[in-house]
């Protein structure tokens, strides 16, 4: 990309014949892009095209970020090369990685304030939480069961069976 020629420039060597924006996209929070155009006639007899466009009869487009954002973004992206930004993403990487296993659509927050958002994290938080530990495998020792009831012995001692709701007693 050659910002002050206002030219792009291929893989096969073809430079772009226009240059157009920078134009608004169609979300307000996007950045504006700059469209830059090549002739039918540059791509039509281009051995790279495959490679280059799914169009079979137009000619291809290129956009991309002006100059400013362009220059962030290359900086940004070197930034992200460090050990250091590494090291300090693997954190964020993996609580995004557990929220998102979580599933039922908590990746995304439903409600708006930093309020609301909050509760709907902590609460999120509980449910990783009881969700992991559900899944742990049965201690070692089966837990020891409950001594029966004098009523439970009463029953037992007379061989009456024991319902497990006596609702169902008078049906």
């Amino acid at each position: 990309m050659d910002f002050d020629r206002r030219q792009v420039a291929c893989p096969q060597g073809q430079v772009s014949q226009g240059w157009h924006g920078a134009y608004p996209t169609s979300s307000p929070t996007a950045a504006p892009l700059i469209v830059a155009r090549f002739t039918k006639s540059q791509c039509q007899p281009c051995p790279a095209r495959a490679r280059c466009t799914t169009s079979r009869e137009s000619h291809r487009t290129v956009g991309f970020p002006p100059r400013e954002l362009r220059d962030l973004q290359l900086c940004v992206r070197a930034e992200q090369q460090a050990s250091e930004w590494k090291a300090r993403y693997a954190v964020r990487s993996g609580v995004e990685g557990t929220v998102n296993g979580f599933g039922h659509g908590m990746r995304r927050c439903r409600y708006h304030g930093q309020g609301k958002a909050h509760v709907q994290h902590v609460l999120t938080a509980i449910a990783v939480n009881i969700e992991r530990l559900s899944g742990l495998p049965p201690a070692e020792e089966a837990p020891t069961p409950r001594r029966s009831t004098v009523f439970q012995n009463y029953l037992d001692q007379r061989e009456i069976p024991r319902l497990k709701s006596f609702r169902n007693l008078g049906s």
